[in-house]
């Protein structure tokens, strides 16, 4: 049973959390706890009993940022036929890009330029882990049920070498070196047009989100990610 003041400091945990999130449009990830606490009306000293130095707030930002994408990404996904590849994979790339929208400044956060001086610590690694587990997931589905193959192209051995830490461990085990190779391109690929548009990279491009559509569907291909018969090939009602 937690204790009222076990559920105080939770509440102001949140609290300092919310600021900091706060401060991520004002300040980015150039934090300061004293200006955290003069948000939340505390003195700096009673932050640090909470967080011991801002790295340990970014750190904890970063970690609900990743678990916030995560979640919205695998809600998206778990909502497709688990049988339709295709679907699902359009599923994340729009849950990645949907939820970006939502909340820019965690997304620049996690995926804009690095923080000086601060060191991920290994606490990130699983949150981080989740949307492209679940991508993982769509490649070995794909393999088991005969939708996916190795698309046989020339792998070098130091790729090779640099794939294998993905392909030795789950979901990605027995994925060949190949198909590894377009994945991780895919991912990146999908990334990197949720940040050309969230950063302001395309100019004058009025419509990111119908490129995005149209680059997605592109993207899947190269997969081998074909619509299930009967389904449209547009992605889906695109977000603006």
């Amino acid at each position: 049973m937690t204790t009222t003041r076990e559920r105080l400091r939770a509440e102001t945990l949140e609290e300092i959390k919310a600021a900091a999130r706060g401060r991520l449009a004002v300040d980015g990830a150039n934090l300061s706890l004293r200006a955290v606490a003069r948000d939340v009306g505390l003195v700096s000293s009673a932050v640090y009993r909470y967080f011991p130095s801002r790295d340990a707030l970014l750190t904890a930002l970063i970690i609900d940022s990743y678990n916030e994408m995560g979640e919205a990404v695998e809600r998206a996904e778990a909502a497709q036929p688990h049988g339709d590849l295709h679907a699902r994979f359009l599923s994340v790339a729009h849950g990645i890009r949907d939820w970006a929208l939502s909340a820019p400044n965690e997304y620049a956060l996690i995926y804009g330029s690095p923080v000086p001086g601060y060191e991920a610590p290994q606490d990130t690694v699983a949150p981080a882990a989740r949307v492209i587990t679940v991508l993982g997931r769509i490649l070995t589905d794909g393999l088991a049920d005969g939708t996916l193959s190795d698309p046989g192209d020339a792998v070098s051995k130091a790729l090779a070498k640099d794939l294998a830490e993905f392909t030795s461990q789950p979901p990605f085990v027995g994925v060949p070196p190949a198909l590894m190779a377009r994945g991780v391109a895919a991912w990146s690929a999908v990334y990197g047009l949720v940040s050309f548009e969230l950063f302001g990279a395309y100019g004058p491009l009025g419509d990111p989100g119908a490129l995005f559509e149209h680059q997605v569907l592109a993207i899947a291909r190269g997969l081998g990610l074909a619509p299930a018969p009967g389904r449209s090939t547009r992605s889906r009602k695109r977000s603006t």
